[in-house]
């Protein structure tokens, strides 16, 4: 394979680590700003709650496919976008002028703004960049909200529920081109070749058809990173680089070797579940650091 041909199995590792990243930078001021998802962060209901919600939101956009109601899936999506743009902006503004009248209106602007350049130009690159800024801001929120055990059960029911509905009920691909045919923005794209435009080719994702992209969902970039942030809220361990703890660094590594197992599948040119693979990463590279660190005490009592 020439380096072109290596490329996009660059930019979605590239996004994956730059979601982590930025994710843990906005811990603070998303504390600050008192945005979490849960009261209780030690709670285990907490993922059935989060099931609950997914599946919620999973069976309207295919009711809205299946009665074709697609044009209402972007004004959904649009309205979920514009909130979560509201809530990462009000952490960046808090985090440079601070929790007053000015930081409110900049993050309601600024929100305006990115979610009116995803509808009206919606290239790859734009909704690559501001994809992983709404992945960041969502996986900051719930690691906030979830502390360790209710994160690693999250984790591994959403990758068994990921590979029946893509392996086994398939609901998952018709959501998955249903929301490509109406552009939503909420997924990444990695073009295979310089020329490709998202806005004139769009994405197909149908088997034995050439793509000119690879397509990855935004979930696939938010929940291993739950548990990179979660570490770096809730395990009690000294930092080794920056400010990231072993641990951290663990589930970092560990969730970019899931990946690397994930795109060795999707070069097989097949619709592939991606969390199975990414979760099971990211929890083993958690447990080797917490390991390598002596950090058991997110284990509860026997």
């Amino acid at each position: 394979m020439q380096i072109r041909d290596w490329l996009p199995f660059l930019g979605m590792p590239l996004m994956l680590l730059f979601v982590q990243v930025i994710a843990i930078v906005l811990v603070l001021p998303m504390q600050a700003a008192g945005l979490v998802a849960f009261e209780d962060p030690e709670s285990v209901a907490n993922p059935l709650l989060f099931i609950g919600m997914l599946l919620v939101f999973t069976l309207v956009l295919l009711l809205l496919i299946r009665f074709g109601g697609r044009r209402f899936i972007a004004v959904f999506i649009g309205l979920a976008m514009f909130m979560t743009f509201v809530y990462i902006f009000s952490a960046l503004s808090i985090l440079a002028f601070g929790m007053n009248d000015v930081a409110a209106i900049g993050a309601l602007i600024a929100a305006g703004g990115a979610t009116a350049l995803l509808y009206l130009y919606p290239e790859w690159y734009v909704i690559d960049v501001l994809g992983v800024l709404v992945s960041a801001g969502v996986a900051s929120i719930f690691g906030i909200s979830l502390a360790i055990l209710p994160v690693l059960v999250l984790l591994v029911l959403l990758a068994v529920y990921d590979a029946i509905s893509v392996y086994r009920t398939k609901h998952m691909i018709t959501l998955a081109e249903g929301v490509i045919e109406t552009k939503a923005p909420i997924m990444v794209v990695v073009p295979k070749r310089a020329d490709y435009s998202f806005r004139r080719e769009g994405l197909s994702i149908e088997e034995g058809k050439e793509r000119g992209a690879f397509l990855m969902g935004m979930g696939d970039l938010i929940m291993p990173s739950i548990l990179v942030v979660s570490s770096h809220v809730f395990v009690d361990a000294p930092a080794v680089l920056w400010i990231l703890s072993a641990p951290t660094l663990g589930a970092m590594i560990g969730s970019l070797a899931g990946l690397a197992v994930l795109l060795y599948f999707v070069n097989t040119g097949k619709p592939q579940a991606g969390l199975p693979p990414l979760n099971s990463g990211v929890i083993a590279g958690f447990l080797v650091g917490a390991a390598l660190a002596g950090s058991f005490g997110w284990l509860p009592p026997l």
